[in-house]
């Protein structure tokens, strides 16, 4: 047992090394003085006059004052496990206390690390995932809906919550497409490593014949943009329907035109959403979801203005699949950018899917 404790306690001081060197990346000073004028700005007397402003100032400084906590609290522990090894050495349950605290410190220490290489301008903002069915009919539609939970299991893991904003229910089973935002800290960091075609190889269970089929479905990863991000778009380059939603839902529902769909004519974008009740709350929510859409196409596409995109551009960068997930003839998820598998596919469907992404930030990182 001392062995290992030896061993962890080695572990731990190369953790610590990499501590001091998030603490640098992060500027722990700089972030002092950041919490400090947030909060000397909470105290203003007209601050909650503009609410949206004061919750992206107050979510500001929760995020700020959770890092510097974090970061001060990993400080604590390790010095607190040091102390606690050297007075409980010979006595197997503090040992044992010794290496499960280590562990945990490693853990976080590592969601640390992580973090840092989510440095890019919308990394931290809440995110708008858009699921569309590819090719494979019944069970594309069964696929992309399968797809829907995953990433819901997966925000339910992380504290994420999750609204669904828009969704078109398939002929036969599942989805054609669904567009959900997702809000909490690192979300678009997080889920931008999703983008892309995921591919589903399973025994059909609308084949009558029970054959093999494979399915697709593309995933798009947009950040919501803050009040500080936002953009102007040109009346005059939108096209505004309104329409009767549909699918099920209360009295509302179906009874008026309350669903709206936006088309960006220069680049041929559209996005709908007939969620909300009135159709002033869907049009606000689709013009969001338009801007977030731009916003990634004009990054994706190297452009300086939103003004330079056209339709030529708007599906640029989708190609083959990212992921392949087989349940037939063998049990297997495999990501084919960062080539790591995991054999238990159910795990993986029930929102396991941390590995893969964390996996790619690491390789974007390198």
């Amino acid at each position: 047992m001392l062995l290992e404790v030896e061993n962890k306690l080695a572990q731990l001081k190369t953790a610590g090394q990499t501590l001091n060197e998030i603490g640098i990346h992060f500027d722990i000073e700089v972030l002092e003085k950041r919490i400090s004028e947030l909060e000397f700005k909470m105290q203003e007397p007209d601050f909650w006059n503009d609410s949206d402003k004061a919750t992206e100032v107050t979510q500001e400084t929760k995020r700020l004052k959770d890092k510097l906590g974090r970061y001060n609290s990993l400080i604590q522990r390790i010095d607190d496990v040091k102390v606690l090894a050297e007075i409980g050495e010979d006595d197997e349950e503090t040992e044992k206390e010794v290496i499960e605290e280590v562990n945990s410190i490693l853990n976080e220490i590592e969601e640390f690390r992580i973090e840092t290489m989510l440095c890019g301008e919308y990394d931290t903002n809440n995110a708008i995932l858009t699921l569309h069915t590819g090719v494979g009919g019944a069970d594309a539609n069964d696929w992309t809906e399968m797809l829907l939970r995953m990433y819901m299991r997966y925000c339910e893991k992380k504290g994420y919550s999750v609204e669904v904003i828009d969704s078109l229910p398939g002929d036969e089973a599942g989805i054609k497409s669904a567009t959900i935002s997702i809000k909490g800290e690192y979300a678009y960091g997080y889920l931008k490593a999703e983008k892309g075609i995921h591919r589903l190889v399973r025994i059909s269970p609308f084949n009558a014949n029970g054959k093999r089929q494979t399915s697709f479905a593309s995933v798009e990863v947009m950040p919501e943009l803050t009040k500080d991000q936002d953009i102007e778009i040109n009346p005059k380059d939108l096209r505004v329907d309104t329409y009767r939603s549909s699918g099920a839902g209360g009295q509302h529902v179906n009874k008026t035109e309350s669903a709206i769909r936006i088309t960006h004519i220069p680049t041929g974008i559209v996005v709908t959403c007939q969620n909300e009740r009135s159709q002033y709350s869907n049009k606000e929510t689709a013009m969001n979801v338009l801007k977030s859409k731009l916003i990634e196409l004009k990054e994706r596409a190297h452009k300086e203005k939103i003004e330079d995109l056209t339709g030529e551009l708007k599906d640029m960068g989708w190609g083959s699949q990212i992921r392949s997930y087989v349940f037939h003839p063998y049990s297997m998820v495999k990501d084919h950018r960062t080539l790591l598998e995991i054999s238990n596919v159910t795990a993986v469907m029930d929102g396991g899917i941390e590995p893969f992404i964390i996996e790619y930030l690491k390789q974007q990182a390198k």
